[in-house]
Order: C-alpha cells, then structure tokens, then sequence
C-alpha cells in the first residue's frame, strides 16, 4: 500500500469520525423556534418559492394568497382554502418541533384565556353551563398528544429496512358544532396543525363570531412566532352554500366533520375522505352489584356537565330491578330533583319534539343545554337552588329515552334482570356506537355489555367525561369519529 493511498484512508475516517461526533455538520439541529430551519432544498409554494435557509436564521413567510383576508378571517370559500394552502405549503417545510410550538401557543392560549373566551361563547350561543365553558377550552390545553403521535413505524430483516411516516393531507375542510365551537375550532387545530395540514372552518351559524375570533388570536400568536398567517382560515359568515363549497372544493383533500347527522351525511356524499363525529345517545346500565352511591353520583357528573350538551354524555340509564328503587334514592341523594311519571311525560312534550319521517325523536332547540330551572319552570316545578339534575322512571321508548335530548333531565327505565337493561340500552343507543357506561362490580358483566353495544367509548364505573380523558387515563377531544370508525381523533388522525 503506497504512502499516498494510507493518507487518503486516514483523511476518510477523519471525516467519518466528524460527521458522526458533529450529527449536523456545519447545519444547525432543529429547535423550537424560528430558528429550526426547514430543509436545504428549495420547495415550490404555487405562489413562488421558499428559498434555501442558512442555519440559525427564520425560515420566510411564504407569500400570501393574492386578495386573501389576514388572521384567518374570510368571507369566500375560495380565498379562504388558497389561504390555509399557501400557509400549509410554508409549515410543511418547517421543523416537527415548530408545530409542536405552534400547538402549544393554540393550548397556552385556551387555558391562560379560558374564562373570557368561555364567557364570549356562552354569551353568543346561550346553552350549556357558564362555568363549564372554561373547562372545556381548559381541557384542550391539557390534551398530552401532539408531534409525538406520528411517531414511525419500522421493519427490518434480511432484505432491508422499511419505514413508515406520517403525511400531511394539505388543506382540512372541517365543520364544527354550536355545542363547543371555540373547543373543537382549537382541538381540531392543534391536531391537523400537529400533522402537517391547515384548515378551512365552516362553524355552525350559532357560533360562528366566537370561532372566527378565536381563529384571530390563535392566527396572530402563531404569525408573531413562527412568522406563518392563516393555517386557520374560517368563514365568518357560513351557510350551507360555503359549506358546501368547501366539501367540493377541489384543493380540499381531506373533511373533518363534528356535528348531527345532517351534516355527517353530506359530507360522506361529498366524494372525499370524511373523518366524521356523530351524533351519540350514550345509555347506562345500572346492574344489581353496583356501587349506587358512586353510581348516582357519576351519573350526574357526566349527565349535568354543560348541561348535558357532550355527545359522550349519560342521556338514559337502566337498571335492574332489585336495586332500582335504592338507585332512585341515592340519586335524590347526590343532589338530583325527582320528577313524577306525569311531569316527565309534561315536560317531553314541550322539550322533545317527534322524528320526521319515522325517525328518531329530537330535542326541542329552545331548550338544549337550557339550565334545570328552566326546564322545571316549564312544568311549573320550583327546584332547590344548586341543583344540576332532573330525573324521573319512564318506559324503554318513552321520548326522553330515544331523544338525543342534551338537556340536564335523565329518564330512568326500570329493567327486570341485566340482560333485559343491556337490550334496552342497544335499542336506545340507535347503533351511533358512540358511548355506553357500565356500573357493576361483575367482571362478567362489563365483558357482556362491552361486546353487545360495541361502543367507541365504553366506561366502567365512572361517569362519562372519564372516557374522553376528563378525570380518567388516556388522552381526549372535541371529536370522537363514532360515524366514520376513527375514535378520538388524534394528530395521526389527520395523516
């Protein structure tokens, strides 16, 4: 070996031993922050190009869309998506951990103005509980799931190595409900932004002001950090012609969609992949082993949260025989008001409104989310001051038991052995496969009604808000994707 080919092996393991010790070489790792750069190679925007970025210095605004609004605030469909596609194109090529800045600046948000931001929904959509709506946006901010969902997937053997990533959609047509409207605009954001994608809202009309005010000052924290505009574009003024306008819209890959089945049903019939949050009519089965003071008391919990406004939400319960009249105590017991036969079949009348068409009976939108006072006043009831439940037996198809009523008044269905209460909550459940709740101390039992209602959300024990995150383990969201199969929807949701 000449002395000139041991120089050029020994200057090739000097580089070797370099690059490894250095990762990086001369390019900065990637940080939280404006200083993570995006990759090296130039990246075609539509509207121009995102030039090469030296280490340590901001990527550049990609250009904004020609006539688009500012901070997400649009009154054309077409505008709005050329908007959140520009923005996509210039968040794509940025860092993981700049979107996971970008998510926490959404949740820092919810939680360090949960109290005016709940007070501005509550004010513009009167239903649900005051002091509820802070909770909510609260919960959005305490969500553990971000970047950290699109982990990847890997496979290796004799052949080599294979590796699964997660890719972005582009542009999410979303639609959000009345119920929680600036908690879904947020929860949906964090996780579609999380994997890579902007939206196009189109918020139900009943909430539309706090949805786009909401988008505003989330669009301008993340312009101010990362120097990105409009990744959360909403119309101000939706109708049903915008929505769908966004379901058809060509540049729309992808359409989440949390609302009634209305709504559910047009987008499955747009052609386009629908990630869809329905409708739910969660029962509860009561069975003769159940602890009835913890029972009631999560029952209550769950049924009066919001005023029973989450679709997750305790709406009947069965139980058993034997124990139904102790149940019935320890529900006055947990602080709940007892209606009689006839003043429950009085207030259904005025509360519940019949299904067209043979459908299922419907809730009475004067009084979703209305306050138990309320409720009781209709009958000319006078409850005591505090309390967040109305309750009263019914049959198995009475109206309150077959309507998705978001109200704070829970039928009660007596049932005469276990079997019968899990039949009765299958019927009730209209197969949304939404949520079911068990309380027994029979192992047996829970494995039962598991397998026969085959819920997206199954609870033992505990009340409703449990399942979704809220005082029980795991993670939860403002879109549960009953109708389409998905579950809680996650950042890996949206990939």
């Amino acid at each position: 070996m000449t002395q000139a080919n041991e120089q050029m092996i020994q200057q090739m393991v000097e580089q070797v031993l370099q690059h490894v010790q250095t990762g990086w070489g001369s390019r900065q790792a990637p940080a939280a922050g404006k200083g993570a750069p995006p990759p090296i190679a130039t990246v075609s925007t539509g509207g121009g190009y995102v030039p090469p970025v030296r280490p340590g210095v901001a990527a550049p605004v990609a250009p904004a869309a020609s006539g688009a609004g500012r901070l997400g605030q649009f009154s054309d469909v077409n505008l709005a998506v050329e908007a959140a596609k520009t923005a996509q194109r210039a968040l794509i090529v940025r860092s993981l951990a700049q979107r996971r800045q970008i998510v926490e600046i959404i949740r820092r948000i919810c939680v360090e103005q949960a109290e005016p931001l709940g007070r501005m929904e509550y004010e513009e959509t009167r239903i649900g509980h005051l002091p509820h709506k802070a909770q909510k946006l609260i919960a959005v901010g305490e969500n553990p799931l971000t970047v950290t969902d699109l982990g990847p997937r890997g496979f290796s053997g004799d052949h080599g190595i294979t590796l699964e990533e997660c890719g972005a959609w582009g542009v999410i047509g979303v639609i959000t409900p009345v119920t929680h409207s600036l908690p879904t605009v947020a929860d949906n954001a964090c996780n579609m932004i999380a994997a890579g994608n902007a939206l196009v809202i189109n918020p139900h009309p009943g909430g539309k002001a706090i949805a786009a005010h909401g988008a505003k000052i989330f669009n301008q924290a993340i312009y101010d950090a990362v120097g990105i505009d409009n990744l959360i574009c909403v119309i101000c003024e939706p109708t049903l012609e915008t929505a769908n306008a966004i379901f058809t819209h060509p540049d729309v890959g992808l359409l989440g969609v949390t609302g009634g089945p209305g709504v559910v049903a047009a987008a499955l019939r747009s052609g386009k992949r629908a990630i869809c949050a329905g409708p739910g009519n969660p029962p509860v089965v009561i069975d003769s082993s159940a602890a009835l003071d913890n029972a009631a008391r999560c029952v209550i919990e769950g049924a009066s949260y919001d005023n029973n406004l989450l679709c997750l939400a305790e709406k009947e319960v069965f139980a058993e025989s034997v124990i139904f009249d102790a149940f019935m105590d320890a529900m006055a017991g947990a602080g709940a008001y007892r209606l009689n036969g006839q003043q429950m079949d009085a207030l259904a009348r005025i509360c519940i409104e019949p299904g067209a068409n043979g459908g299922h009976p419907h809730a009475n939108r004067k009084f979703v989310g209305a306050e138990p006072e309320v409720l009781a006043r209709e009958i000319n009831v006078t409850i005591p001051p505090g309390c967040r439940m109305l309750y009263g037996e019914t049959n198995a198809t009475h109206d309150w038991v077959m309507a998705e009523q978001m109200m704070p008044c829970l039928p009660i269905v007596r049932c005469q052995t276990f079997e019968d209460c899990v039949a009765a909550a299958l019927a009730a459940e209209h197969a949304f496969r939404h949520t079911s709740i068990i309380h027994s101390r029979l192992v047996d039992h829970m494995t039962y009604m598991g397998k026969a209602m085959d819920t997206t959300l199954f609870v033992k024990n505990g009340p409703s808000l449990a399942g979704n995150g809220s005082g029980g383990e795991g993670y939860g969201g403002y879109s549960i994707a009953c109708a389409t199969g998905e579950g809680i929807c996650t950042p890996r949701t949206y990939t």
